[in-house]
């Protein structure tokens, strides 16, 4: 079967040929993706949900128990913050495990939907404290006849533990803040990622307070329940985000062995060390890099394996956006490196149907060149649709027209502004450019906007939802 490559600029055209490009680079052989999966992909999904929601139930319990009649504006307002405050203790914990990096969940789940659960999380928690706090302080002024103002300044200094409960508080709305896409706008990752660290000593400082001040926990399995739900959270985080990366640095010794420039701005980073095939990466993956290098050791970015992974070496492909990955492509051979990972179920065990469309945008191509190697299909059921503005932001040429040539997959470019050809990825465009669209399964991955623009497109075509799966940059 011949490779098919069209490239679609100003008026959309399609060239047919044969392509010879090179191999890919780097030593070693491809792993083979596993055979078979004890569970079906993202099936924890519902019963972790579902597991939430429960535990939700048996906090709401947890006031009903001890409440016996509710009368009068006071006590409503006393009650709803009761109800509040349980709900946001129990949601902070949550919300860590939820990015605690626990296996199960990360390859089954996915980080990128982990991490949308946990954003939707923090938004509800920051309004759960703030009913919590509003509804307290106005319950007690009501019941004490006194202005809420006073009241508020009375429980602060003179209430147990209750300026840990407001340390804790500003440092809730002060992340709250700075997580707002607005805000993460305005600072680098690395400054949003440290700035964030702040919640963890605002849940450790609310633990206190709720412990003190939480009538509604009492002494009996209540109060058991919650010490196991924070002591194991924190034993958790501490495991999986400390003693695990700690360990795995300590046996696989990561390092550079090459930076390969792969267009203007643009570089690839190859990683060598001990024993990599027990790290079972699989090709769509993810790791957070350390570059143990002046001016990079405090800085952990997340990077798509952009090749699947071989015994010998990760592939990285890093665009210089400033800062980090500037920094990032001036390294040389011999660097340490220390990898948390891998991470993210955006893997070729999501593969259930016969036909499979790859669609990527931009930087988006890093995780679908290595889905375009290793995704199991027979000639003529691999097609990858590459989105970009400029011819020089395409990534990869050589070795996506090697890859399509050797699989006898359907390779098309996709380039140039809307002014010149239109948006190319409308539910219309997406049904001529591939037929029998509906019956593929689709992996994407690009920018927030194109993707989430895509998505709605391949609905309307008739794409089943639970046949898209989807990467986003923003973890």
């Amino acid at each position: 079967m011949s490779t098919t490559v069209r490239r679609t600029r100003g008026t959309p055209a399609a060239t047919s040929h044969r392509t010879r490009g090179r191999s890919v680079p780097g030593r070693g052989r491809p792993r083979s993706a596993p055979g078979r999966w004890p569970l079906p992909p993202q099936s924890t999904a519902g019963p972790a949900l579902a597991l939430i929601g429960a535990g939700g139930a048996g906090i709401l319990a947890l006031w009903w128990r001890d409440t016996f009649a509710v009368t009068g504006a006071d006590q409503w307002l006393t009650d709803a913050g009761r109800i509040t405050g349980l709900l946001a203790g129990y949601a902070a914990p949550v919300l860590l495990l939820l990015m605690a990096r626990i296996p199960l969940l990360e390859r089954d789940i996915g980080a990128d939907r982990l991490a949308r659960w946990h954003a939707n999380g923090g938004r509800y928690l920051v309004g759960l404290v703030s009913a919590h706090v509003l509804t307290v302080i106005w319950g007690y002024a009501l019941t004490a006849h006194r202005d809420v103002v006073g009241q508020g300044v009375q429980m602060v200094f003179h209430f147990p533990d209750m300026l840990k409960a407001a340390l804790a508080t500003l440092l809730m709305f002060a992340t709250g803040a700075l997580s707002a896409r607005a805000a993460r706008r305005r600072f680098g990752y690395e400054t949003w990622y440290h700035l964030h660290l702040a919640t963890y000593l605002a849940i450790a400082l609310g633990f206190a307070h709720q412990l003190t001040n939480g009538a509604d926990l009492g002494q009996g399995p209540g109060r058991a329940a919650w010490y196991l739900l924070y002591l194991g959270t924190f034993a958790l985080l501490g495991w999986y985000r400390l003693a695990v990366p700690f360990l795995r640095d300590r046996r696989h010794r990561l390092r550079i062995a090459e930076v390969r420039q792969e267009s203007p701005g643009v570089v690839s980073v190859f990683l060598t060390g001990e024993r990599l095939a027990e790290l079972r990466a699989e090709p769509g993956q993810f790791f957070r890099l350390q570059f143990l290098a002046p001016g990079l050791r405090w800085a952990v970015n997340p990077y798509s394996l952009s090749a699947p992974p071989t015994d010998s070496f990760l592939r990285f492909t890093v665009k210089d956006l400033g800062g980090h990955s500037a920094a990032v492509a001036r390294l040389r051979p011999g660097v340490r490196v220390r990898a948390e990972g891998p991470y993210g179920a955006f893997t070729p065990r999501l593969r259930r149907s016969r036909k499979v469309l790859l669609i990527a945008g931009g930087v988006g191509i890093t995780p679908i060149r290595s889905l375009f190697e290793a995704l199991p299909a027979a000639p003529g059921d691999l097609t990858l649709l590459y989105r970009a503005r400029h011819q020089e932001d395409l990534l990869f040429g050589a070795e996506l027209e090697h890859i399509a040539a050797a699989r006898g997959a359907r390779l098309t470019y996709l380039v140039g502004s809307r002014s010149e050809i239109g948006d190319p990825l409308t539910a219309p465009s997406l049904t001529r450019l591939v037929p029998r669209l509906a019956e593929h399964e689709v992996f994407l991955c690009g920018p927030p906007a194109l993707a989430e623009a895509t998505v709605r497109a391949l609905r309307e075509a008739g794409v089943p939802r639970h046949r898209i799966h989807h990467e986003s940059f923003v973890l």
